[in-house]
């Protein structure tokens, strides 16, 4: 297997990742803007091990910084001139016009406002007094200069975010603001509230927790970066091809192996990385194309790295950095979270280790040859040093330390061992390079999580998400009424209106939560779903832990769904293959993510952590009928089982796979049912009747 490149993989990122598309800027703001990316990510690492400022003050400073990089990195508008250096002039220096200066002044003057009017603020300046009350004394009542700053914050972020990831998310922020404060006009008698005059909303959003200034900012000020900060550095030293080569030496060998190699370094690429875009580029520079080498159609071999890197948004132990968030959100351990994710993370990448086997036996393809796979001692000798970082960190983590610390451990070790490492040394210059790396794939999250503030603030002020959970269960309710004279004939069948209603909440849930994280970063789309989508399910009985999931799976598959699928066109630029077509082959791959949600809000025993719903006796079942529900639907995907399938034995192989994926011996029995006869056929054609594979593209 070749190395990664570090620098070819950051150049693919930056090419289909537009919160990394910035703008050419002139050589002095190229220093400044590298040096201050330094002392921001140094900023945050040392914080992190000495304890963060006052939140206000941390949080503020956090968001300045973001405003400054983003306004100078990212233009109004992106055309042929964000790529062409203009000469000075009176309006523009170093390609940065003089509106963009103003919105950076502004931007960081609304964002340290808070810390500088906390206290009572009393002086005399030329003849003219100023007086400002303490901030707590100010609640209710903000002052009109609270209200300037406050609008000033709100339009700056709002363009902050439309410059990172483009205008839906502005739009969407927009919507809620427009809500909030005209409520009294929305249609819908169940959507209507008194409506806030917009001082009282600047003070909602501006000063209390829930607002801009909330758990939103908190967590990726003082977590994420941390986080993605770790992954950059633990990749420059090795660790990414640490991962590579073991993927390599557990998989390469069998049917199909340069594909389970994508799947497992992906997944092992996953626990380190926050982004499913720089998960793509990472091992898919490497494994996509030499499984196009190996014979693998461009659309497939993309779908597979698509697929297995969108995977790490699920998986234990960052997700994401999703799992703090969540944390923080449901007040518990983070340990909790971790615990309940590992085994429908497991189910996904059964999903796609089981199509991509029955895929690659359908086309004939083989697993490496010997000579390419490496020796495994060989391997451990070389890179076990890489893998320190990640161990203390998760070690730090279960020990009961807050995020922040255990990152700091975890850079901390990144550090000394990439420093001391004689397999793979890396110098200071490495270092800064990965801080000015981190630091910009931290600002479009940065961005977008301190306006997500916005939403989370009007909800909370305006019950929106417990409204839309009627709204989704009245729906529901005129469905379910609808459909189960429909259904009530089955035999054995014994669906109540509860049931329906249930079942179609899920559907039109799932379907939303796809819509709205389109095109969102992780911890942004969590905390969005979670704000409004979430009560919803909670309205239905679902336990919170399991309905925070669920939100999450279903945003998270927004990844690998067309026609917004970033991960899949991502690998089909790798490919050369067409992206919508890539994007379905990564979307019927990540079959096990689609349904496992549906299986923990069913049967929450497969969470493990919550006492009310855990048995060992459910768990077990539940565990395996929907492991070998996944497994038969990747049967069926892939056309192929002991030997090929035709039509009506996939359909059928399919609904037997749904019907154990659905946890109650009703659907087993009518599982059996349907498979047995096609189990029956494939064993007969393929020892009696000596069926063999043919190719097939």
């Amino acid at each position: 297997m070749a190395e990664l490149d570090i620098k070819k993989a950051e150049e693919l990122e930056k090419k289909y990742d537009s919160g990394l598309q910035t703008r050419v800027i002139g050589p002095y703001l190229v220093k400044f803007t590298y040096y201050f990316s330094i002392l921001f990510a140094a900023y945050h690492y040392v914080t992190a091990g000495i304890g963060v400022p006052i939140d206000y003050w941390h949080m503020g400073s956090h968001m300045a910084g973001v405003m400054v990089l983003v306004f100078i990195g990212f233009p109004a508008f992106r055309g042929k001139q964000a790529g062409q250096l203009r000469p000075n002039s009176w309006w523009i220096y170093g390609n940065v016009p003089i509106w963009d200066w103003l919105l950076i002044v502004a931007g960081v003057a609304a964002a340290y406002y808070v810390g500088v009017t906390w206290y009572e603020i009393d002086f005399e300046f030329l003849g003219g007094r100023f007086q400002l009350s303490d901030q707590v004394m100010r609640q209710g009542n903000p002052a009109t200069i609270d209200v300037v700053f406050g609008t000033i914050l709100i339009v700056v972020l709002l363009e902050a975010v439309r410059r990172t990831l483009g205008i839906i998310v502005p739009i969407i922020i927009g919507m809620f603001i427009v809500y909030a404060v005209f409520g009294m006009y929305m249609p819908f008698q169940i959507l209507k509230h008194p409506g806030v005059n917009w001082e009282l909303f600047i003070n909602n959003m501006y000063f209390p927790e829930e607002g801009i200034f909330g758990v939103t900012l908190w967590i990726v000020s003082t977590v994420v970066f941390h986080f993605v900060l770790f992954g950059i550095l633990a990749q420059r030293m090795g660790l990414g091809q640490f991962f590579v080569d073991v993927a390599t030496v557990a998989a390469g060998r069998y049917t199909g192996g340069l594909a389970k190699v994508s799947v497992v370094s992906s997944a092992f690429f996953g626990t380190i990385s926050g982004s499913s875009i720089a998960n793509t580029v990472s091992t898919g520079s490497l494994t996509i194309p030499n499984m196009k080498r190996m014979g693998y159609p461009g659309h497939l071999a993309g779908g597979v790295e698509a697929a297995s890197s969108a995977g790490g948004q699920i998986t234990p132990p960052i997700m994401g950095a999703a799992a703090f968030v969540m944390a923080e959100f449901l007040g518990v351990p983070y340990t909790t979270i971790i615990l309940a994710a590992l085994v429908p993370a497991a189910m996904h990448y059964i999903g796609v280790m089981s199509i991509v086997h029955f895929k690659a036996k359908r086309l004939g393809l083989k697993g490496m040859p010997v000579s390419e796979i490496p020796k495994l001692w060989d391997v451990v000798r070389r890179g076990w040093p890489t893998a320190i970082p990640l161990a203390v960190l998760i070690y730090v983590l279960f020990s009961g330390y807050s995020p922040h610390m255990a990152a700091f451990w975890g850079i901390t070790t990144a550090l000394v061992v990439g420093f001391i490492n004689p397999m793979h040394r890396i110098g200071l210059k490495d270092v800064m390079d990965g801080c000015v790396t981190g630091v910009k794939y931290a600002l479009a999250v940065g961005a977008v999580c301190s306006a997500i503030g916005i939403v989370v603030g009007v909800v909370n002020t305006t019950g929106l998400g417990f409204r839309l959970g009627f709204m989704v269960a009245e729906v529901a309710v005129n469905f379910g009424e609808a459909a189960l004279p429909l259904i009530a004939w089955i035999p054995l069948a014994d669906f109540s209106l509860q049931d329906l209603t249930l079942f179609i909440s899920l559907i039109m849930i799932a379907i939303t939560c796809i819509f709205m994280g389109a095109g969102l970063p992780t911890t942004a789309l969590y905390i969005m779903l979670a704000t409004v989508a979430q009560p919803a399910l909670g309205n239905l009985g679902v336990p919170p832990l399991a309905s925070h999931l669920f939100v999450l799976y279903y945003g998270v598959i927004s990844e690998i769904t067309p026609p917004v699928c970033a991960s899949a066109y991502a690998a089909a630029g790798i490919a050369g293959a067409n992206p919508f077509k890539t994007g379905l082959s990564a979307f019927s791959l990540g079959i096990g993510k689609l349904l496992v949600p549906m299986v923990f809000v069913y049967s929450p025993a497969l969470l493990i952590v919550l006492d009310d719903y855990f048995t060992w006796a459910e768990f077990i079942q539940t565990a395996t009928t929907c492991a070998l529900g996944v497994f038969m639907l990747s049967a069926s995907v892939a056309g192929y089982f002991l030997v090929f399938m035709n039509g009506p034995s996939r359909v059928m192989f399919a609904l037997a796979g749904l019907l154990l994926v659905s946890p109650s011996t009703t659907a087993m029995l009518y599982a059996l049912l349907l498979a047995s006869p096609v189990f029956a056929h494939q064993i007969y054609e393929r020892y009696l009747n000596k069926g063999r594979p043919r190719m097939e593209l």
